[in-house]
């Protein structure tokens, strides 16, 4: 008879430092293999299916296929991310936890303020990020051990500071692990073409990172990577709440 796997404790400020120390210049591949070590399916990737997040997946495909994997649907999402989830669904066999906002917070919204309120001021942005997507990652996030992310530093000004390992306190203490906070863009899409992965159709529009439909657009060549989310606003302001930098 064998025995289950025991759940593995929340991570403690200690192991967060020891973790910090031993993965500090550790490849994506070992940061994700030891996640599988310590965490198995209490950790999971959270993907919103963009260049990194297919590299993500297909990495812990290799090894830490126990994580498991979670999107935030939004409402608003393009056709292609969607057709993107059904191909990695089907070549990966991968279950999907689909998180959406509360329907009667995003009918409330929409009822008082129009569809597009997030266009107005950045708190009225904040406001329409916080329903459809920072109150989903709460519900993604409750009892996980830790998540892993694809953010990287050279993506904008507002991810230079990101670690390898993250100490999460905004969700109860858990691990945040990125794994490919060194990579360049080009090391991202090296990996794509040499694994003939499938991605998003709109980057090769133009768009090197997606996220809702009317907040997204295309780049131009000498524009950083997030220029295209929320270019309204100034480049400092381009986070949704998702990633709170300290």
């Amino acid at each position: 008879m064998s025995l289950a796997r025991p759940i593995p404790e929340t991570p403690s400020q200690v192991e967060f430092l020891a973790a910090t120390e031993s993965l500090k210049n550790a490849s994506a591949e070992q940061i994700l293999a030891w996640a599988e070590q310590r965490f198995g399916a209490q950790a999971a990737i959270a993907s919103s299916f963009g260049a990194e997040d297919v590299v993500l997946i297909d990495l812990a495909s290799k090894h830490a296929p126990s994580l498991r994997l979670f999107t935030l649907d939004t409402g608003r999402l393009p056709s292609e991310t969607y057709e993107l989830i059904e191909v990695l669904r089907n070549r990966y066999g991968l279950t999907v936890e689909t998180f959406f906002p509360e329907r009667e917070r995003v009918e409330a919204l929409e009822s008082s303020k129009g569809y597009f309120s997030f266009r107005k001021s950045i708190e009225a942005r904040k406001e329409c990020c916080g329903i459809r997507k920072v109150e989903p990652l709460n519900r993604a996030l409750a009892g996980r051990q830790a998540w892993v992310t694809g953010l990287r530093r050279e993506q904008s000004v507002t991810r230079t500071s990101v670690a390898a390992v993250e100490f999460d306190a905004d969700h109860g203490g858990l691990l945040k692990l990125n794994p490919l906070v060194s990579w360049s863009s080009k090391d991202v899409w090296a990996y794509i073409q040499e694994n003939s992965l499938p991605y998003n159709t709109l980057h090769d529009r133009g768009y090197p990172s997606i996220g809702c439909a009317p907040c997204t657009r295309a780049v131009k060549p000498y524009e950083d990577e997030r220029a295209g989310r929320w270019w309204w606003e100034s480049a400092e302001n381009r986070e949704c709440g998702l990633h709170v930098r300290g």
